[in-house]
């Protein structure tokens, strides 16, 4: 691709990346803390190419070239070269949808045990994290849950075997390295459940607990009192545990 060509690219690879990091759509690819690199790397790009035009027409407003005279004829720029820019319109205009329960299903939890437990309210519902009850119900017996009506959100996934899962993928740093937290589901379950259904789950503790059937990482159970279809949140991945 001539230098035109390639300032025309960096341009739109720059606004696509401006576009992402200034709606919601930046949270499909990367964690909420990434967003100031990628408006940096967003400018950064269009002034590149704002730089790489405005040079190119300077040296051909003197009548230079971009070429040395030892250098091959130039041959003109095969046009599939063009296809290029078909990634950057699909990101303008196609919003992928985030993990759910088919990735979930395919890949084991990834409990990790926490540093350290922070202070629960003395009072009231419990509204935590998939990640912070699953931490709480594994690696600390349920000592800070039991006795508590508790409220989590998160996606359905059912199991082979059809036990339901409510999950919440967490993060690390991008969708790519994104992994399943879950939490099984007992008690009043919904008669009708759908995958990648976002659910409000109030219910408690209980110390019942299984492997996962593809690592055999620990999965925890929550004691199901009531449960209700919520939109999908803005942010549909978890990165507590990496905060």
């Amino acid at each position: 691709m001539n230098r035109q060509a390639q300032s025309a690219v960096l341009f739109l690879l720059g606004a696509s990346l401006l576009h992402a990091g200034t709606t919601d759509l930046y949270l499909r690819y990367v964690k909420a803390g990434l967003q100031p690199l990628l408006l940096a790397a967003g400018a950064v790009l269009i002034a590149t190419a704002l730089a790489t035009a405005w040079y190119e027409w300077r040296a051909t407003s003197r009548g230079e070239t971009t070429t040395t005279p030892s250098a091959a004829p130039a041959h003109p720029e095969p046009r599939v070269s063009w296809l290029l820019v078909l990634p950057l319109l699909a990101l303008i205009l196609v919003a992928p949808p985030a993990l759910g329960s088919y990735s979930a299903t395919r890949t084991g939890t990834s409990l990790q045990e926490p540093l350290a437990y922070p202070a629960l309210p003395a009072a009231g519902d419990l509204r935590l994290s998939v990640v912070d009850y699953a931490g709480r119900a594994v690696y600390d017996d349920g000592r800070t849950l039991t006795g508590r009506r508790i409220r989590l959100t998160g996606f359905l996934a059912l199991d082979r075997d059809g036990t339901p899962y409510l999950v919440r993928m967490a993060l690390n740093c991008c969708a790519a390295d994104a992994q399943p937290v879950k939490v099984g589901l007992t008690g009043r379950i919904p008669p009708v459940l759908q995958p990648d259904t976002w659910l409000e789950i109030t219910g408690t503790y209980t110390p019942h607990r299984v492997k996962d059937p593809v690592n055999d990482g620990p999965i925890p159970f929550i004691e199901v009192t009531g449960a209700r279809p919520v939109p999908p949140p803005k942010d549909p991945y978890d990165e507590t545990w990496n905060t």
